[in-house]
């Protein structure tokens, strides 16, 4: 039975409790947006009384968490019903959605491939109805990914903006946490609850002609396949058939920024280790192999070489932010592959191969800082994401952005005109 995989844990008792509670509220004053609303958290977090196993075997032996963490208990006070922890990758450390501990939840569009991750269960728990919102977490993708391989709108916001106090923190450098949902609106309302953001108005699309999408066109389109890419440029297409200006740029000066960081090492790799050695986890036996051997890779990184990592990136962060122009947005596929079969993932060359495709676009964001959002394309097969990626601190504006160009994708068939732009 694909539930079983999909939640680590089922609050059915507190769940009854939440929601007979906001039954009760209905006639009287609301919460906010996600009073009465079906929520899934990811098994990162802590929830009171039970243990914050990560998806890892070697941590079910942690002592239950005292408190509940700052996200689970704003969802709490803004009335949401908690239904259960979902299914993760390893200490969130892959992006495809396997786990030799707990089961894999096959993707919901095809059962014989992966969800991906590392919020799979989170991703299946709303495509499959069991919640109408999840609750993931975003290092170089973990949100968006599942999001674009599964069909669903995944919302990864600026750093800083969610509060991480009381989830397991794979980097405390990228870590990000958002929501994933069918719709920008849903993901929007998380936004609030999850940021403390509390505005008092709905989220209002943005108007055409006052942002634009640049194409971030170079080295983030290779290896794409061709579904993925001719779903992509029939999406622009269409974008600016309908009056979305349209433009293309170059991020390569970005990219070769991140590839010198990458040159020294990666910081998951290096600041996971930190987390486990204060859990007390002084070996990594029990870890799956492939998460092992990401792990191990950050053990030899010396601590000048970390600290150069770190001024490296906040000067690409910098420089980054200020190439940005007034309300531009970049897009551009979320994936340069669609969800690969399960069966393929069983060697580890391939894994490897597949893991680092799917992370290639979208840890952009997180190591640049930005709020980013995946959106389903109306393809037919399996699912294709676009990606948006705005500049640091903009989330809102992104998802006012997003929600134009989702109900843009939603409309008829495609005009005949189109609206391109030559501004860089």
């Amino acid at each position: 039975m694909e539930g079983s995989k999909v939640f680590t844990t089922v609050f059915a008792d507190s769940a009854q409790r939440e929601a007979e509670a906001a039954d009760q509220r209905a006639a009287g004053s609301t919460r906010g947006p996600l009073d009465g609303r079906i929520i899934s958290v990811k098994a990162i977090f802590d929830v009171a009384g039970t243990v914050t196993s990560a998806g890892s075997a070697v941590l079910r032996r942690l002592p239950v968490a005292a408190h509940d963490s700052v996200v689970v208990a704003n969802l709490r006070t803004a009335g949401a019903i908690i239904v259960g922890k979902t299914q993760m990758t390893e200490f969130a450390f892959s992006a495809l959605g396997t786990n030799p501990h707990d089961g894999v939840p096959g993707n919901p569009r095809d059962r014989n491939r992966a969800p991906g991750g590392s919020s799979s269960g989170a991703v299946v728990s709303v495509v499959d109805g069991m919640a109408e919102i999840a609750i993931g977490s975003d290092t170089g993708g973990s949100i968006r990914i599942p999001a674009a391989l599964s069909g669903a709108v995944g919302f990864k916001p600026t750093s800083g903006r969610v509060p991480l106090t009381g989830a397991f923190s794979l980097s405390s450098s990228l870590d990000t946490i958002g929501p994933i949902a069918m719709s920008v609106a849903d993901c929007a309302a998380a936004d609030m609850v999850l940021s403390e953001h509390h505005t008092p108005s709905a989220l209002r699309p943005a108007s055409l002609g006052t942002f634009r999408l640049s194409v971030a066109r170079g080295r983030l389109f290779e290896r794409c396949e061709p579904e993925v890419a001719n779903a992509f440029e029939h999406t622009i297409q269409r974008l600016g058939s309908y009056g979305v200006l349209i433009a293309e740029r170059s991020i390569d000066a970005a990219l070769d920024d991140l590839a010198r960081i990458d040159g020294i090492g990666t910081f998951p790799s290096i600041e996971v280790g930190a987390t486990l050695r204060g859990l007390g986890l002084g070996s990594l036996e029990g870890v799956d192999p492939k998460t092992r051997v990401r792990i191990e890779a950050g053990e030899g990184i010396l601590a000048v070489d970390y600290v150069r990592m770190m001024r490296l990136r906040r000067a690409a962060v910098q420089s980054f932010e200020q190439s940005f122009a007034a309300n531009e947005v970049l897009v551009l596929p979320t994936t340069p592959i669609r969800a690969p079969l399960l069966s393929a993932l069983e060697d580890d060359a391939t894994f490897h191969e597949c893991n680092g495709l799917v992370l290639r676009n979208p840890r952009v964001a997180n190591i640049l800082d930005c709020p980013s959002i995946s959106l389903p394309l109306p393809v037919g097969g399996l699912p294709v994401g676009l990606m948006l990626i705005g500049r640091r601190g903009t989330d809102r504006r992104l998802l006012e952005i997003a929600s134009t160009v989702e109900s843009t994708l939603q409309r008829g068939s495609m005009p005949t005109t189109s609206n391109r732009s030559d501004q860089n």
